[in-house]
């Protein structure tokens, strides 16, 4: 069968720009994002380290990658590192821009290569976003948004409360969205074999219990969108026992698990502006794509749109629904800020009073706040956190967002945009 049809990926704008201009670029994610189609894309010289004869050509002889016609991909070359050290020393002999591109689903666990920094430049590739997935037309731009010209806000979206579940449950992984439902739970059950039974082993961790990082990757996928503590998810995936894993053990399952990009968290907004005092530094939790975390938990659409709530126990606000939603939200808001050069964050005060789910940051470090509600309809109430912000910060507010799951993007009365998550795009 022909390939599937290459969709436009978001990433593909600023990848161009770069390779305009730069010798060498990485580009890094999970596996499965589609990292090596849209790099092969580009590619006069393709090396795929995963394949084992290739992998014996380049250990032999590295030169063959650096005298390769240009543009080269080095497709998996975490496989071996070394290679990077090799790129970054042909772009100090010769920095002509658009010479290389690496991609990598891992960072290998003891790198001895050097960082890369000023010849290698990391850009992050994420599943496929609402937008991306050409479910929905976007009508409102988040660059736009984050260009404080307070744009028009308008559009109608066709998605629905149970469109947005099963794009939940489908995911973004443009490999496997399009399967049958059973075909793709059942491969979706594969990818999270393989990582933990192979992708976690090939960055170097050897894990002594896989059966309890499984139970805390499932307890991870349970505190999706919140700020539970890392106790908190340790508690849950022991179920009560007495015999929990030690602190340092758990610390190694995160840092591997963000290692191979399966966690993606998202961290603490601190602003360096002294606007507030009180804020927590704790993550807001998210897997990679919200369909691993429904998948963990045993969770279908038909079960999330019902109410049911799969795994271990974890305190949240609302269902389990409105929590993945959120991640499909942050998934979007996270691929489109990326495109845009900004930064996506997350505001709660140390007492937990107020919270904003999303803080897209440019580098001026003035900010678009986003609150996500799985409601048709706002209310001024909805909108009170977003406006204890803007009497904060004041002109370093550039634009205040509701993403819901109704159907018109528009500007209330008070400025605040409310957009349909389909209708968000970069």
């Amino acid at each position: 069968m022909p390939p599937p049809r290459y969709l436009h990926r978001t990433v593909d704008a600023p990848l161009d720009t770069l390779l305009g201009g730069l010798p060498a670029i990485a580009i890094e994610g999970p596996k499965g994002v589609g990292k090596t189609r849209t790099a092969r894309r580009r590619a006069s010289t393709f090396f795929d380290l995963s394949d084992p004869a290739t992998l014996e050509l380049v250990g032999g002889d590295p030169a063959r990658v650096i005298a390769a016609p240009p543009p080269v991909v080095i497709d998996e070359w975490q496989c071996f590192p070394a290679v990077w050290d090799h790129v970054r020393r042909a772009v100090d002999d010769d920095p002509t821009p658009g010479r290389f591109l690496l991609t990598g689903s891992a960072s290998p666990a003891e790198r001895s290569t050097h960082s890369g920094a000023g010849r290698i430049v990391r850009l992050r590739m994420r599943p496929l976003s609402l937008a991306e997935r050409g479910v929905s037309r976007p009508t409102v731009s988040l660059a736009a948004l984050l260009s404080g010209s307070r744009p028009a806000v308008r559009g109608t979206c066709a998605l629905r409360l149970a469109d947005y579940a099963n794009e939940v449950v489908a995911g973004g992984f443009p490999g496997l969205r399009q399967r049958d439902v059973s075909v793709r739970k059942t491969a979706l059950d594969g990818y999270l074999d393989r990582v933990l039974d192979r992708d976690v082993p090939e960055a170097g961790q050897s894990i002594r219990r896989p059966d309890a990082l499984r139970r805390w990757l499932t307890a991870y996928a349970a505190a999706t969108a919140t700020t539970a503590t890392f106790e908190t998810i340790r508690d849950a995936a022991t179920g009560g026992s007495a015999t929990k894993p030690a602190k340092t053990t758990v610390l190694t399952y995160r840092d591997v698990l963000e290692r191979i990009w399966i966690l993606d968290p998202v961290e603490a907004w601190l602003p360096t502006r002294n606007h507030l005092r009180t804020l927590t530094v704790g993550p807001r939790h998210h897997l990679a794509d919200p369909a691993l975390a429904a998948r963990l938990l045993g969770m279908d659409a038909d079960a999330l749109l019902h109410g049911r709530t799969g795994g271990p126990a974890i305190p949240r606000d609302g269902t389990l629904l409105g929590s993945l939603f959120e991640s499909l939200v942050a998934l979007g808001v996270r691929v489109a800020a990326e495109a845009a050069g900004a930064r996506v964050r997350h505001l709660r005060t140390a007492e937990g009073k107020r919270e904003v789910d999303l803080i897209v940051v440019r580098d001026d470090q003035r900010i678009v706040a986003i609150e996500v509600k799985l409601s048709q309809t706002v209310d001024d109430d909805d909108m009170r956190h977003l406006r204890w912000l803007a009497e904060r910060i004041g002109d370093d507010l550039l634009d205040a967002v509701v993403v819901t799951t109704g159907g018109e993007a528009y500007r209330r009365a008070d400025g605040i945009a409310v957009v349909p998550a389909g209708a968000l795009g970069p």
